[in-house]
C-alpha cells in the first residue's frame, strides 16, 4: 500500500526484507528441483516466517503496552454511573443513565454516584468530587449548588434537576478532551515523521550498497542477500514512530487524573517552553467572591460587622442606592454590593435605567436619581470632583481593598470598600513558578494602588492595573513581542477569552466560564493556581521522555545498521552472531527497541509526572 502511494513507511523495510528472503528461497527450491545448484543449497523460508512472527510479537507487546498508556480514558469511562433513579409522574423509577433527559428530577441516596450534571433542588450533602478536581475533601452541597456526574454523594439525600446529560456532561467533555489530545500530533512528532520519510529510502540505499559490497568481496549471493535482509529488518524505524505518541498518551492521561486537561498535544509541548505567565486577578489569584468590608460616607466610616453608629441613615441610603444601581450587573463587585444590602435586610429598589460601562462601572437611575457607581476614573470622566474622598480612598486601596465610588446627581456621596481574598495556595503556586525561572505578571482592571497591594501580598513584582477587558489581549501581544520565550495567559472569565486565544498557551481556571475554557489550551478543573506549576512540570517531564525515546530510537539505528551490514565481520575475536548478524536476530532486536520505547513512556506513568 505504501509503495502504491509512492511513500515509504516503517513497514516497507520489514516487508522488503522478509519478501527478499522468501523469493530467494523459492528460486533456490525451484533450481534444486531442476537439478541445478547455481543458487546454492540453503533456503530461508523459516527466516521470513520468524521475522514476521517476531515483528507481530513486538506489535502485540506494543499494543498491550499502549493499552496501558490509554488506561486514563478507560478509567474515566468506567467512572460513569450505569443507572439513575428519576422521579416521573410522582413515582421513583430506575432507568439506564442514557435515558435521563434534561429537566428530569433525579434522586441520589448516600453512597451513590451522581448520574448526570445538575442543580440541587432539595437536600443537603457532602459530595466527593475528587475524580474531577483531585481534591479528596468532600464539597458541601445544598439547594442551588451545581453537581457533576460520576461524583459520589457521601452523606445526605439529594434531589437534583438534570441540566447536562450524555455528551454534554462534564465527564463526557473531559473524556472528549483527553481523546482529542491523545489523537493529535505534537510539533516534535512532525519532525520524527519527516525524518522517517527520508530515513526509509536512505536505508534501502544502504542495504543495496551492502549487498553490492559483499557480493563484490565474496562472490556469494546467499551471504550478500542475508546482509541486505538484516539491514532492511534491523533499520525499521518503528521505535521512532512510537517515541512521541506513547509519551503523549501517558502525559495527557496523568494530566486528566490530576484535573489538568490539555486540549491537544501541541499545548502539552508548548507549556514547557513558557517564559512569561500573565495572571488575571479576580477568580485566578483571588477567590472571585468579594465582600463589602467598609462603607465611607461624608460624615462617618462604617466597618461592616461592627456596631453601627447612632445615625447610620446616610450609610444605609448609600448602600441601597449602590445596590439598586448594581442590580443589573453580573460583575463580582456588583454582586458583593447587592449581597451586603440583602444581609442587612434592605429593600433594594430596581433601577429605572441601567447601563454597564465596561471596565469602569455602571450608570443607572434609581428612585428617580442619576447614579454613577464605579472607579475614580469614571467620576473624573464625568467631571465629578473626587477630592473630598481622595485620602480615604487611598487608605482603603493601600489595604488591598477595591473601592467603588458612588455619585448621586453629579456629586460623590461615598465609597464602598470591597475585599477579595487571595486563594489558598496562590502564593505557593506563584513562588514555585518564580523558582522555575518564569516571569509572573498580574493583569487586572483594578486601580494601581489596589493592584499593588494585591501583587505585594501574592509575591508578584510586576503588574498591569486599570486594564480594560478588551485590552487584555494587547497586554499578551506586548509580552509576546518583547520576550524570547512563549507567553501564557491564565484566566477564568468571558472577558479573558480573547487573551486566552492570543496567548501561546491559554490556561483556563475550571471554576470559570465555559467560554474561557473553550478558548483555552489547558483547563485546570480544580480552579487551583497550584495546578499551573503542576501542568508545566508534567509538560517538561513528558517532553523529556519524548526526547529520550527519540534519542534511543536514533542511537539504536546508528549503532546496529553497521553491525547488520557486517562491519564487525573482520574482528574474529567477536561472537559469530555479532560478526554476521542473522536477519532473525535483527528482527528480534528491532522488536525489542519498539517495546523499550513504549516501556520508557510507561515509566512516566509510574512516576506520576513528577
Amino acid at each position: 500500500k505504501a509503495l502504491r502511494n509512492f511513500s515509504a513507511n516503517m513497514d516497507v523495510l520489514v516487508a522488503m526484507g522478509s519478501t527478499v528472503a522468501y523469493l530467494y528461497s523459492i528460486v533456490v527450491a525451484v533450481a534444486l528441483t531442476m537439478g541445478s545448484s547455481i543458487f546454492g543449497h540453503h533456503v530461508y523460508f523459516e527466516t521470513s516466517a520468524v521475522i514476521i512472527t517476531l515483528i507481530k510479537l513486538g506489535k502485540l507487546l506494543e499494543v498491550r503496552a499502549k493499552g496501558r498508556t490509554g488506561a486514563a480514558i478507560k478509567e474515566l469511562i468506567g467512572l460513569r454511573a450505569k443507572t439513575a433513579r428519576v422521579i416521573r409522574n410522582g413515582k421513583e423509577t430506575d432507568i439506564p443513565v442514557e435515558q435521563v433527559r434534561k429537566g428530569d428530577h433525579v434522586l441520589i441516596r448516600p453512597g451513590e454516584k451522581i448520574p448526570v450534571d445538575g442543580i440541587v433542588i432539595n437536600g443537603q450533602s457532602a459530595v466527593d468530587e475528587s475524580m474531577l478536581t483531585g481534591e479528596s475533601i468532600p464539597v458541601d452541597k445544598q439547594a442551588g449548588d451545581e453537581v457533576f456526574g460520576a461524583t459520589i454523594n457521601k452523606q445526605g439525600m439529594l434531589t437534583i434537576e438534570a441540566t447536562k446529560v450524555g455528551s454534554e456532561s462534564a465527564l463526557a467533555q473531559i473524556i472528549k478532551l483527553v481523546q482529542q489530545a491523545q489523537g493529535s500530533k505534537a510539533p516534535i512528532q512532525r519532525l520524527a515523521d519527516r525524518v522517517a520519510a527520508v530515513f526509509v529510502p536512505v536505508v534501502i540505499g544502504i542495504a543495496l550498497l551492502t549487498f553490492a559490497a559483499w557480493y563484490a568481496g565474496t562472490g556469494e549471493l546467499t551471504t550478500s542477500l542475508l546482509r541486505l535482509i538484516a539491514v532492511l529488518v534491523i533499520a525499521c524505524p518503528c521505535a521512532l514512530g512510537l517515541a512521541t505518541p506513547t509519551a503523549i498518551m501517558v502525559g495527557t492521561g496523568i494530566g486528566a487524573k490530576k484535573g489538568i486537561l490539555f486540549k491537544n498535544s501541541e499545548a502539552l509541548e508548548h507549556a514547557q517552553q513558557l517564559k512569561t505567565i500573565l495572571l488575571d486577578k479576580t477568580g485566578t489569584i483571588t477567590t472571585g467572591q468579594p465582600v463589602v468590608v467598609e462603607i465611607v460616607t461624608q460624615v462617618q466610616t462604617v466597618a461592616v460587622g461592627e456596631t453601627d453608629p447612632v445615625d447610620s441613615s446616610g450609610e444605609t441610603e448609600l448602600l441601597k442606592l449602590a445596590a439598586g444601581a448594581e442590580k443589573g450587573s453580573e460583575h463580582p463587585l456588583a454582586q458583593a454590593v447587592i449581597k451586603a444590602a440583602e444581609e442587612r435586610n434592605l429593600s433594594v429598589p430596581a433601577p429605572q435605567q441601567f447601563e454597564a460601562l465596561s471596565g469602569n462601572g455602571v450608570r443607572a437611575v434609581v428612585n428617580g436619581q442619576n447614579i454613577l457607581a464605579g472607579t475614580r476614573k469614571l467620576m473624573e470622566q464625568n467631571k465629578i470632583g473626587t477630592e473630598l474622598f481622595g485620602q480615604q480612598a487611598e487608605e482603603l486601596q493601600n489595604k488591598a481593598y477595591t473601592v467603588v465610588w458612588l455619585a448621586v446627581e453629579g456629586r460623590v456621596e461615598g465609597l464602598i470598600a470591597i475585599a477579595d481574598e487571595i486563594k489558598p495556595g496562590a502564593k505557593t503556586a506563584i513562588e514555585e513558578m518564580k523558582q522555575a525561572g518564569l516571569d509572573i505578571v498580574m493583569v487586572t482592571g483594578d486601580n494601581r494602588q489596589t493592584a499593588a497591594a494585591i501583587a505585594r501580598e501574592a509575591g508578584i513584582s510586576e503588574f498591569r492595573a486599570e486594564v480594560l477587558p478588551q485590552n487584555k489581549n494587547e497586554i499578551v501581544k506586548e509580552f509576546q513581542h518583547k520576550q524570547n520565550g512563549l507567553v501564557a495567559m491564565v484566566g477564568d472569565g468571558i472577558n479573558d477569552a480573547p487573551a486566552l486565544v492570543q496567548a501561546d498557551v491559554g490556561i483556563a481556571i475550571g471554576t470559570g466560564t465555559d467560554v474561557a475554557m473553550e478558548s483555552a489550551d489547558i483547563t485546570l478543573i480544580r480552579g487551583d493556581l497550584r495546578s499551573v506549576p503542576q501542568a508545566l512540570q508534567l509538560s517538561r517531564q513528558t517532553m523529556r521522555t519524548i526526547k529520550q525515546n527519540l534519542f534511543w530510537a536514533f542511537f539504536y539505528n546508528i549503532i546496529l545498521i553497521p553491525v547488520a551490514a557486517g562491519v564487525l565481520h573482520p574482528f574474529t575475536f567477536l561472537p559469530d552472531f555479532l560478526r554476521s548478524l542473522h536477519p532473525v536476530l535483527a528482527a528480534l532486536a528491532m522488536a525489542f527497541s519498539s517495546v523499550s520505547v513504549v516501556s520508557n513512556s510507561l515509566r512516566l506513568r509510574r512516576t506520576g509526572g513528577e
